[in-house]
């Protein structure tokens, strides 16, 4: 990756941000959405996906790292518990499901982790999954199947971003949409 001095400017609500453009890809480039550490940012997005939440939920899924603050606020806001799913097995998590993603901020495969002491958390509950920004979808298709070992319910999917082309995720509860940069 690597970036060429452009920016894309957001707003959620009220907050206007302004994001670094990356090479991911010859001739493509994405805005980079970091909130880790933005308060303002993320606590303005718990607000707005809280209010958006469907009724019944019962748990909110988190992949990590850029997602958990996001999702502590949204537990925070809704009232729901949280659950983060972990992309590195520590060896104190025993009993883990497991499941395999690749990114588009990595590239290349790597694996995702429900630790067996969080099983119960989602074991046949109605789960939202809840993430930083949709991409590709092999991150929340991860959660999917992990949530599918652990006999849990996925009744919906959130972000602050969807990311592609326009209309890609109709079915994800977001605040906004970053479109893919092709070089002219």
């Amino acid at each position: 990756m690597s970036y060429d001095g452009r920016i894309h400017t957001v707003r959620i609500g009220e907050v206007t941000r302004h994001l670094p453009l990356f090479r991911v890809a010859p001739n493509v480039n994405i805005a980079i959405f970091n909130m880790l550490g933005d308060t303002e940012v993320v606590e303005t997005a718990a607000r707005s996906l809280a209010a958006r939440m469907p009724a019944g939920a019962d748990v909110l899924v988190v992949p990590e790292v850029k997602a958990v603050p996001l999702g502590h606020a949204l537990s925070v806001h809704s009232g729901l518990p949280y659950v983060v799913v972990r992309k590195i097995k520590k060896p104190y998590m025993a009993n883990c499901l497991e499941a395999e993603v690749t990114t588009i901020t990595t590239g290349v495969p790597q694996r995702l982790y429900l630790d067996g002491k969080d099983l119960p958390l989602v074991q046949g509950k109605r789960v939202v999954l809840v993430d930083d920004v949709v991409s590709t979808g092999s991150t929340l298709g991860g959660l999917r199947a992990l949530m599918e070992q652990a006999k849990a319910t996925v009744v919906a999917e959130m972000a602050v971003f969807t990311e592609g082309n326009d209309g890609d995720w109709p079915h994800i509860i977001a605040l906004g949409h970053l479109p893919i940069f092709t070089d002219a």
